[in-house]
């Protein structure tokens, strides 16, 4: 880029008071651009904006708003080459999860909330006896969904499009306005999501975007009063210090946090399939997915095979350039996350877990690249096993039944989405209901992207996805008259 990216506050394109700073392509440490910094000002402008172009928004006919985001999508999927190209740039993401499932699922996204859904639904009607509240009277109700008003929408680095749009496009839908927070690393792939909004016809302020390397950034965009409700995907330590400020101003909140998903593996199990699925976390995102299946539980019976295979399947994935058309394992995003998911190999090693494979550094002149690791010989209290490393590092713990099992998968801070692959589906499916986590995968790591999406305990609050997402963003109302 010549210049630098401007802000996009009120419908206007303006010049950050913080100046900008570069934007660093993971896998060749080049500078993709220059991202702009904004003040707590602009910050706080971006806020009043969405509040001011609430009220008129919040009343524009639901068949208007999906005509928007329809047009978004188009411009969207108009521009997938560039659009992906940008992503792979900026998040070191393989040219094909560019396009799939950044960019292309982007634009699904605003696809799907351009289907005008119901937002109201009839109460089963009640009979009141006479008393102190009016006569006798049997009592209608109307359950209505409202727009929660202006939405903060704090976004990972992880994927700048999808991530963005998940949130965006659903708010947008419910008569919500946005402020955009994006993830410090990759930015600009959002700039471009409101471009496309602008050119669709987003009215003035319902749609703002502010970025920055500072923590006052994401403070004011949280904190601001103008702003009703928080939905931020990250860490769940950033997730509780948002928590704290939501709850002083009684903000709503959706929040998609840390996982450390358990894939439990039966002697019965079908290997081929649990070693592609559990394989996703060597490569997918270079293990940087908070739904990945770090953490596996393999039945004795089938352990020595489990990461033997699993070994080889690692093994065997190509490392290097996210351009190149033979690459799996792209970079993470960071020299710093690189250096971070190192130390936990070497704290694996340190705690007494075998490294089968992996746990050095590519021989590559630059990017910040991480041999896919495999971890076993593990135990649960481990801090490898217990804490999310965000990486393309697995560890393999062993159990005896199906007790064992479920008690070391719940045996977790977290509770995003677990597995469980056997060919028994009636153990799978039971299994299933008694894992502490939002999500269960039986035999498969695909998602169903109408199933509700959020997790239990330290993994978040709330749920989106599909309809799920609609409800999310709204709040209910009742209305109630005398039939």
């Amino acid at each position: 880029m010549s210049e630098g990216q401007r802000l996009f506050v009120g419908g206007e394109w303006i010049e950050p008071d913080g100046g900008h700073y570069e934007v660093v392509d993971p896998a060749t440490e080049a500078t993709v651009g220059l991202a702009p910094e904004a003040s707590r000002d602009q910050v706080r402008a971006a806020c009043a904006a969405a509040r001011e172009a609430f009220g008129p928004w919040s009343r524009t006919a639901p068949e208007e708003r999906a005509a928007i985001l329809a047009r978004a999508a188009g411009t969207i999927g108009g521009h997938l080459e560039p659009y992906a190209e940008l992503a792979r740039a900026e998040t070191g993401a393989t040219t094909g999860t560019a396009r799939g499932m950044q960019v292309g699922v982007a634009a699904a996204r605003f696809r799907r909330y351009a289907r005008v859904e119901p937002a109201e639904w009839p109460v089963p009607p009640q009979i009141n006896e006479a008393g102190p509240m009016g006569r006798a009277a049997v009592m209608g109700a109307l359950a209505v969904r409202q727009p929660v008003g202006v939405v903060t929408c704090v976004t990972s680095y992880n994927n700048p499009w999808a991530n963005a749009a998940g949130k965006v496009a659903p708010a947008l839908a419910m008569g919500n306005t946005v402020v955009v927070k994006p993830a410090p690393q990759d930015p600009l792939s959002v700039y471009r999501m409101a471009e496309a909004l602008e050119a669709a016809g987003v009215p003035r302020g319902v749609v703002n975007v502010v970025s920055g390397r500072s923590v006052e950034v994401g403070e004011a965009a949280v904190e601001s009063p103008d702003v009703d409700m928080v939905s931020f995907t990250g860490s769940t330590a950033v997730g509780r210090r948002i928590a704290e400020v939501c709850g002083r101003g009684m903000k709503r909140q959706l929040m998609e946090l840390g996982g450390k998903g358990a894939a439990i593996v039966f002697d019965d199990a079908d290997l081929g399939s649990a070693v592609a699925g559990i394989g996703t976390t060597f490569s997918f995102y270079s293990g940087q997915i908070c739904t990945a299946p770090t953490r596996v539980l393999a039945q004795r019976g089938v352990y020595d095979r489990l990461v033997a295979q699993l070994a080889s399947y690692a093994g065997r994935l190509q490392v290097g350039d996210p351009r190149e058309p033979d690459t799996v394992v792209g970079p993470v995003i960071s020299a710093a996350h690189r250096d971070r998911v190192e130390s936990y190999v070497e704290l694996g090693r340190k705690e007494g877990a075998v490294a089968v494979t992996g746990g050095e550094r590519p021989l590559l002149d630059r990017g910040f690249y991480v041999t896919p690791t495999l971890l076993a010989d593990c135990t649960n209290d481990m801090r490898v096993a217990r804490e999310e490393i965000f990486g393309p590092v697995v560890s393999v713990i062993p159990f005896d039944d199906e007790d064992e099992g479920v008690a070391l998968a719940n045996d977790t801070d977290y509770g995003l989405i677990d597995y469980v692959w056997s060919k028994d589906v009636a153990r799978a499916f039971r299994v299933a209901r008694r894992l502490r986590a939002g999500g269960v995968g039986v035999n498969t790591v695909g998602r169903n992207m109408e199933a509700p999406f959020g997790g239990f305990k330290s993994s978040g609050v709330g749920r989106d996805v599909g309809s799920y997402a609609l409800h999310a963003y709204s709040e209910v109302q009742a209305i109630v008259w005398p039939g």
